[in-house]
Protein backbone atom coordinates (compact mmCIF):
# COMPACT_ATOMS: atom_id res chain seq x y z
CA UNK A 1 0.00 0.00 0.00
CA UNK A 2 1.62 3.41 -0.81
CA UNK A 3 1.32 6.47 1.34
CA UNK A 4 -1.16 8.22 -0.19
CA UNK A 5 -3.46 5.53 -0.01
CA UNK A 6 -2.98 4.90 3.67
CA UNK A 7 -3.28 8.47 4.53
CA UNK A 8 -6.63 8.44 3.24
CA UNK A 9 -7.52 5.54 5.04
CA UNK A 10 -6.48 7.03 8.21
CA UNK A 11 -8.17 10.17 7.97
CA UNK A 12 -11.55 7.60 6.96
CA UNK A 13 -11.50 6.41 10.38
CA UNK A 14 -10.50 9.19 12.11
CA UNK A 15 -13.59 11.21 10.55
CA UNK A 16 -15.69 8.08 11.55
CA UNK A 17 -14.72 7.69 14.72
CA UNK A 18 -15.73 11.46 15.12
CA UNK A 19 -19.32 11.60 14.29
CA UNK A 20 -20.04 8.25 15.65
CA UNK A 21 -18.45 9.54 19.40
CA UNK A 22 -20.81 13.20 18.32
CA UNK A 23 -24.01 11.04 17.90
CA UNK A 24 -23.38 8.71 21.04
CA UNK A 25 -22.70 11.79 22.95
CA UNK A 26 -25.83 13.68 21.97
CA UNK A 27 -29.14 13.31 23.90
CA UNK A 28 -31.86 11.55 22.69
CA UNK A 29 -34.16 14.18 21.12
CA UNK A 30 -37.14 15.38 23.87
CA UNK A 31 -40.69 13.74 23.37
CA UNK A 32 -40.59 15.38 20.12
CA UNK A 33 -39.98 12.13 18.29
CA UNK A 34 -42.76 9.92 17.35
CA UNK A 35 -43.57 7.09 20.44
CA UNK A 36 -43.16 3.52 19.91
CA UNK A 37 -46.82 2.51 19.27
CA UNK A 38 -48.21 0.68 22.79
CA UNK A 39 -48.34 -3.21 22.45
CA UNK A 40 -51.93 -4.10 21.36
CA UNK A 41 -53.31 -7.30 21.64
CA UNK A 42 -53.06 -10.04 18.65
CA UNK A 43 -56.57 -10.56 17.43
CA UNK A 44 -56.55 -14.13 19.23
CA UNK A 45 -56.14 -12.22 22.54
CA UNK A 46 -59.17 -9.63 21.48
CA UNK A 47 -61.22 -13.05 20.36
CA UNK A 48 -60.45 -14.42 23.56
CA UNK A 49 -61.13 -11.12 25.64
CA UNK A 50 -64.34 -10.64 24.20
CA UNK A 51 -65.54 -14.22 24.42
CA UNK A 52 -65.13 -14.00 28.02
CA UNK A 53 -66.85 -10.54 28.55
CA UNK A 54 -69.88 -11.64 26.53
CA UNK A 55 -69.92 -15.08 28.05
CA UNK A 56 -73.23 -15.83 29.23
CA UNK A 57 -73.68 -16.10 33.34
CA UNK A 58 -75.09 -20.00 34.38
CA UNK A 59 -78.32 -18.70 34.77
CA UNK A 60 -79.01 -16.46 31.58
CA UNK A 61 -81.55 -19.20 30.53
CA UNK A 62 -84.11 -19.10 33.43
CA UNK A 63 -86.79 -16.65 33.43
CA UNK A 64 -88.29 -15.60 36.55
CA UNK A 65 -90.86 -13.79 38.10
CA UNK A 66 -90.50 -12.12 41.38
CA UNK A 67 -93.28 -10.52 44.10
CA UNK A 68 -91.24 -7.87 46.18
CA UNK A 69 -94.72 -7.60 48.22
CA UNK A 70 -95.44 -4.24 49.05
CA UNK A 71 -95.43 -1.11 46.61
CA UNK A 72 -91.99 0.35 44.84
CA UNK A 73 -89.93 2.69 47.36
CA UNK A 74 -91.18 1.23 50.33
CA UNK A 75 -88.45 0.82 53.28
CA UNK A 76 -88.55 -2.95 53.81
CA UNK A 77 -89.70 -4.27 50.38
CA UNK A 78 -86.47 -2.42 48.60
CA UNK A 79 -84.49 -3.82 50.63
CA UNK A 80 -85.97 -7.25 49.26
CA UNK A 81 -85.89 -6.06 45.73
CA UNK A 82 -82.55 -4.87 46.06
CA UNK A 83 -81.22 -8.49 46.96
CA UNK A 84 -83.35 -9.79 44.12
CA UNK A 85 -81.39 -7.51 42.02
CA UNK A 86 -78.46 -8.49 42.89
CA UNK A 87 -78.76 -12.18 42.40
CA UNK A 88 -80.11 -11.43 38.82
CA UNK A 89 -77.00 -9.24 38.39
CA UNK A 90 -74.68 -11.86 39.54
CA UNK A 91 -76.11 -15.17 38.44
CA UNK A 92 -78.21 -13.60 34.81
CA UNK A 93 -81.57 -14.72 34.89
CA UNK A 94 -84.18 -12.41 33.46
CA UNK A 95 -86.46 -11.71 36.36
CA UNK A 96 -89.82 -9.52 35.97
CA UNK A 97 -91.14 -7.89 39.18
CA UNK A 98 -94.65 -7.62 40.16
CA UNK A 99 -95.64 -5.44 43.21
CA UNK A 100 -98.52 -6.30 45.41
CA UNK A 101 -98.96 -3.71 48.44
CA UNK A 102 -98.84 -6.52 50.60
CA UNK A 103 -102.52 -7.37 49.51
CA UNK A 104 -103.48 -11.28 49.99
CA UNK A 105 -106.06 -11.46 47.62
CA UNK A 106 -103.90 -9.28 45.05
CA UNK A 107 -101.14 -11.68 45.42
CA UNK A 108 -103.11 -14.79 44.45
CA UNK A 109 -104.88 -12.98 41.64
CA UNK A 110 -101.06 -12.12 40.08
CA UNK A 111 -99.62 -15.44 40.77
CA UNK A 112 -102.15 -16.96 38.02
CA UNK A 113 -101.62 -13.94 36.00
CA UNK A 114 -98.02 -14.63 36.41
CA UNK A 115 -98.25 -18.28 36.02
CA UNK A 116 -100.02 -17.65 32.54
CA UNK A 117 -96.90 -15.87 31.05
CA UNK A 118 -94.93 -19.11 31.20
CA UNK A 119 -91.81 -18.26 32.98
CA UNK A 120 -89.50 -20.67 34.22
CA UNK A 121 -90.05 -20.22 38.20
CA UNK A 122 -92.01 -17.80 40.67
CA UNK A 123 -90.81 -16.38 43.74
CA UNK A 124 -94.00 -15.55 45.65
CA UNK A 125 -94.71 -13.90 49.37
CA UNK A 126 -96.86 -15.75 51.03
CA UNK A 127 -99.30 -13.64 53.13
CA UNK A 128 -102.01 -15.50 51.92
CA UNK A 129 -101.51 -18.59 53.06
CA UNK A 130 -101.66 -22.02 52.00
CA UNK A 131 -105.67 -22.80 51.32
CA UNK A 132 -105.32 -20.00 49.23
CA UNK A 133 -102.72 -20.34 46.98
CA UNK A 134 -103.01 -24.60 46.86
CA UNK A 135 -104.69 -24.40 43.70
CA UNK A 136 -102.64 -22.01 41.43
CA UNK A 137 -99.70 -23.57 42.78
CA UNK A 138 -100.86 -26.58 41.47
CA UNK A 139 -101.90 -25.45 38.12
CA UNK A 140 -98.35 -24.47 37.66
CA UNK A 141 -96.64 -27.29 39.21
CA UNK A 142 -98.60 -29.02 36.21
CA UNK A 143 -97.38 -26.67 33.78
CA UNK A 144 -93.64 -27.55 35.40
CA UNK A 145 -93.12 -24.37 36.66
CA UNK A 146 -90.55 -23.87 39.90
CA UNK A 147 -92.27 -22.05 42.89
CA UNK A 148 -91.05 -21.17 45.93
CA UNK A 149 -91.56 -18.62 48.54
CA UNK A 150 -89.87 -16.01 50.49
CA UNK A 151 -91.31 -14.06 54.09
CA UNK A 152 -93.89 -16.23 55.39
CA UNK A 153 -94.04 -20.06 55.32
CA UNK A 154 -96.15 -22.26 52.87
CA UNK A 155 -95.38 -25.20 55.05
CA UNK A 156 -97.86 -27.68 53.31
CA UNK A 157 -97.16 -26.50 49.59
CA UNK A 158 -93.06 -26.73 50.68
CA UNK A 159 -93.85 -30.09 52.15
CA UNK A 160 -95.66 -31.17 48.80
CA UNK A 161 -93.48 -29.77 46.14
CA UNK A 162 -90.11 -29.25 48.32
CA UNK A 163 -88.55 -31.71 46.05
CA UNK A 164 -89.63 -30.21 43.27
CA UNK A 165 -87.19 -26.81 44.22
CA UNK A 166 -90.11 -25.10 46.42
CA UNK A 167 -88.21 -23.79 49.44
CA UNK A 168 -88.68 -20.28 51.82
CA UNK A 169 -86.09 -17.98 52.97
CA UNK A 170 -87.41 -15.89 56.09
CA UNK A 171 -87.56 -15.75 59.52
CA UNK A 172 -89.89 -18.48 61.37
CA UNK A 173 -93.07 -16.72 62.02
CA UNK A 174 -94.10 -17.50 65.37
CA UNK A 175 -90.99 -18.22 66.95
CA UNK A 176 -89.78 -14.87 66.17
CA UNK A 177 -93.04 -12.98 67.45
CA UNK A 178 -92.53 -14.66 70.53
CA UNK A 179 -88.93 -14.21 71.08
CA UNK A 180 -89.34 -10.07 70.16
CA UNK A 181 -92.59 -10.76 72.58
CA UNK A 182 -90.42 -12.04 75.40
CA UNK A 183 -87.46 -9.93 74.64
CA UNK A 184 -89.50 -6.93 74.96
CA UNK A 185 -91.12 -7.66 78.62
CA UNK A 186 -87.19 -8.89 79.38
CA UNK A 187 -85.24 -5.44 78.64
CA UNK A 188 -87.79 -3.00 79.75
CA UNK A 189 -88.76 -4.40 82.80
CA UNK A 190 -92.74 -5.07 82.11
CA UNK A 191 -94.64 -6.52 85.32
CA UNK A 192 -98.00 -8.52 84.75
CA UNK A 193 -100.26 -6.36 84.78
CA UNK A 194 -99.32 -3.73 82.50
CA UNK A 195 -100.94 -2.63 79.50
CA UNK A 196 -99.49 -3.57 75.78
CA UNK A 197 -100.95 -3.11 72.47
CA UNK A 198 -100.07 -5.32 69.57
CA UNK A 199 -100.41 -4.14 66.10
CA UNK A 200 -100.66 -6.61 63.60
CA UNK A 201 -102.23 -8.96 60.90
CA UNK A 202 -103.77 -11.63 63.35
CA UNK A 203 -106.29 -12.23 60.15
CA UNK A 204 -103.80 -12.96 57.65
CA UNK A 205 -103.73 -17.21 57.70
CA UNK A 206 -99.96 -17.93 58.08
CA UNK A 207 -98.34 -14.19 57.99
CA UNK A 208 -100.52 -13.71 61.41
CA UNK A 209 -98.51 -16.28 63.14
CA UNK A 210 -96.17 -13.60 63.94
CA UNK A 211 -98.66 -11.38 65.66
CA UNK A 212 -99.78 -14.44 67.41
CA UNK A 213 -96.16 -15.02 68.74
CA UNK A 214 -95.97 -11.85 70.07
CA UNK A 215 -99.49 -11.98 71.84
CA UNK A 216 -98.82 -15.23 73.23
CA UNK A 217 -95.36 -13.77 74.72
CA UNK A 218 -96.93 -10.95 76.19
CA UNK A 219 -99.78 -12.69 78.17
CA UNK A 220 -97.64 -15.67 79.40
CA UNK A 221 -95.81 -12.93 81.02
CA UNK A 222 -99.06 -11.55 82.77
CA UNK A 223 -99.50 -8.61 80.13
CA UNK A 224 -103.36 -7.45 79.44
CA UNK A 225 -102.80 -7.13 75.60
CA UNK A 226 -104.89 -4.89 73.40
CA UNK A 227 -104.94 -6.30 69.74
CA UNK A 228 -105.71 -4.01 66.92
CA UNK A 229 -105.53 -5.42 63.04
CA UNK A 230 -104.00 -3.19 60.40
CA UNK A 231 -106.04 -2.05 57.61
CA UNK A 232 -105.66 -2.41 54.12
CA UNK A 233 -105.14 1.21 53.72
CA UNK A 234 -102.12 1.09 56.55
CA UNK A 235 -100.56 -1.70 55.14
CA UNK A 236 -99.97 -0.77 51.84
CA UNK A 237 -98.94 2.97 53.09
CA UNK A 238 -97.77 2.66 56.77
CA UNK A 239 -98.68 6.66 57.15
CA UNK A 240 -102.45 5.77 57.00
CA UNK A 241 -102.53 4.23 60.45
CA UNK A 242 -100.99 7.35 61.86
CA UNK A 243 -104.71 8.67 63.45
CA UNK A 244 -105.35 5.29 64.25
CA UNK A 245 -102.09 5.34 66.20
CA UNK A 246 -103.31 8.44 67.82
CA UNK A 247 -106.48 7.47 69.03
CA UNK A 248 -105.08 4.14 70.25
CA UNK A 249 -103.12 6.43 72.81
CA UNK A 250 -105.22 8.98 74.09
CA UNK A 251 -107.68 6.69 74.61
CA UNK A 252 -105.19 4.22 76.69
CA UNK A 253 -102.75 6.76 78.28
CA UNK A 254 -101.54 4.00 80.53
CA UNK A 255 -100.56 1.51 77.66
CA UNK A 256 -96.66 0.79 78.78
CA UNK A 257 -95.56 -0.90 75.42
CA UNK A 258 -96.51 -1.03 71.97
CA UNK A 259 -95.60 -3.70 69.38
CA UNK A 260 -95.87 -2.75 65.42
CA UNK A 261 -95.99 -6.33 63.41
CA UNK A 262 -95.14 -4.66 59.95
CA UNK A 263 -92.13 -3.35 59.17
CA UNK A 264 -92.93 -0.12 57.50
CA UNK A 265 -95.24 0.65 60.49
CA UNK A 266 -92.48 0.07 62.45
CA UNK A 267 -90.51 2.36 60.64
CA UNK A 268 -93.38 5.29 61.06
CA UNK A 269 -92.88 4.97 64.85
CA UNK A 270 -91.38 8.19 65.81
CA UNK A 271 -93.72 9.91 63.38
CA UNK A 272 -96.95 8.52 65.28
CA UNK A 273 -95.56 9.32 68.73
CA UNK A 274 -94.78 12.89 67.63
CA UNK A 275 -98.43 13.06 66.19
CA UNK A 276 -100.02 11.73 69.28
CA UNK A 277 -97.71 15.23 71.34
CA UNK A 278 -95.67 11.85 73.29
CA UNK A 279 -91.65 11.93 73.89
CA UNK A 280 -89.25 8.92 72.78
CA UNK A 281 -89.28 7.60 76.70
CA UNK A 282 -93.21 8.06 77.73
CA UNK A 283 -93.98 4.26 75.64
CA UNK A 284 -91.47 1.78 75.09
CA UNK A 285 -92.20 0.77 71.58
CA UNK A 286 -90.88 -2.76 69.73
CA UNK A 287 -91.34 -4.19 65.72
CA UNK A 288 -89.62 -5.75 63.00
CA UNK A 289 -87.55 -5.43 60.46
CA UNK A 290 -84.61 -2.49 60.26
CA UNK A 291 -85.02 0.45 57.82
CA UNK A 292 -83.55 3.58 57.17
CA UNK A 293 -86.02 6.01 59.64
CA UNK A 294 -86.37 2.92 62.03
CA UNK A 295 -82.16 3.46 62.75
CA UNK A 296 -82.92 7.40 63.15
CA UNK A 297 -85.57 6.10 65.43
CA UNK A 298 -83.58 3.57 67.28
CA UNK A 299 -80.67 6.57 67.58
CA UNK A 300 -83.36 9.08 68.90
CA UNK A 301 -84.69 6.34 71.52
CA UNK A 302 -88.15 6.46 69.73
CA UNK A 303 -88.10 3.26 68.75
CA UNK A 304 -86.29 0.74 71.38
CA UNK A 305 -86.52 -2.77 69.87
CA UNK A 306 -86.44 -4.67 66.35
CA UNK A 307 -86.07 -8.24 65.29
CA UNK A 308 -83.74 -7.81 62.04
CA UNK A 309 -85.41 -10.44 59.14
CA UNK A 310 -82.76 -9.69 56.93
CA UNK A 311 -85.16 -9.41 54.42
CA UNK A 312 -81.90 -8.39 51.41
CA UNK A 313 -81.83 -12.30 51.94
CA UNK A 314 -85.47 -12.93 50.88
CA UNK A 315 -84.38 -11.41 47.52
CA UNK A 316 -81.41 -13.06 46.74
CA UNK A 317 -82.15 -16.31 48.03
CA UNK A 318 -85.30 -17.36 45.99
CA UNK A 319 -83.55 -16.34 42.75
CA UNK A 320 -80.96 -18.54 43.62
CA UNK A 321 -82.76 -21.26 44.38
CA UNK A 322 -85.19 -20.98 40.94
CA UNK A 323 -81.71 -20.81 39.62
CA UNK A 324 -80.46 -23.88 41.47
CA UNK A 325 -83.59 -25.72 40.80
CA UNK A 326 -83.77 -25.12 36.75
CA UNK A 327 -80.53 -25.55 35.89
CA UNK A 328 -79.10 -28.38 38.28
CA UNK A 329 -82.79 -29.62 39.79
CA UNK A 330 -81.78 -28.65 43.53
CA UNK A 331 -84.70 -29.16 45.56
CA UNK A 332 -86.14 -26.45 48.11
CA UNK A 333 -83.65 -25.14 50.61
CA UNK A 334 -85.07 -23.90 53.74
CA UNK A 335 -83.43 -20.52 55.43
CA UNK A 336 -84.38 -19.09 58.79
CA UNK A 337 -83.57 -15.23 58.08
CA UNK A 338 -84.36 -13.75 61.26
CA UNK A 339 -82.69 -14.14 64.63
CA UNK A 340 -80.99 -10.77 65.81
CA UNK A 341 -82.09 -7.99 67.34
CA UNK A 342 -81.59 -4.22 66.66
CA UNK A 343 -81.47 -1.66 69.95
CA UNK A 344 -79.67 1.44 70.60
CA UNK A 345 -76.46 -0.40 72.07
CA UNK A 346 -75.72 -1.70 68.74
CA UNK A 347 -77.57 -0.05 66.11
CA UNK A 348 -74.06 2.12 65.05
CA UNK A 349 -72.73 -1.80 63.41
CA UNK A 350 -75.84 -1.87 61.33
CA UNK A 351 -76.13 1.63 60.46
CA UNK A 352 -74.04 1.81 56.95
CA UNK A 353 -75.23 -1.49 55.32
CA UNK A 354 -79.14 -0.05 56.47
CA UNK A 355 -77.98 3.21 54.60
CA UNK A 356 -77.50 1.20 51.22
CA UNK A 357 -80.57 -0.92 51.94
CA UNK A 358 -78.97 -4.03 52.25
CA UNK A 359 -79.82 -4.89 55.88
Amino acid sequence: MNKNKLYFLIMGLVILSIVFGYVAATPAPAATATPTPKATATPLAEAEATTEAEAPKWCSNTNIIFFPGGAPGGPFETVVYNGALKAAEDLGPNVEYVWSDWNPEKMVTQFAEAAATQPDGIAIMGHPGDDAFQAVVEDARAQGIIVTSQNTTLPTLEATYGADGFGYVGAELYSAGHSLGTEAVNRFGLQAGDQAMVWGLLAQAGRGERTKGVIDALEEAGLTVDYLEIDDATNADASAGISTFVGYVSANPDVKLVVTDHGNLTGTQEAMLTAAGLGPDDINTAGFDLSIATVEAIRGGWTDLVIDQQQWLQGYLPILQICLTHNFAFTGLHVDTGAGFAHKDNVELLADLVNEQIR
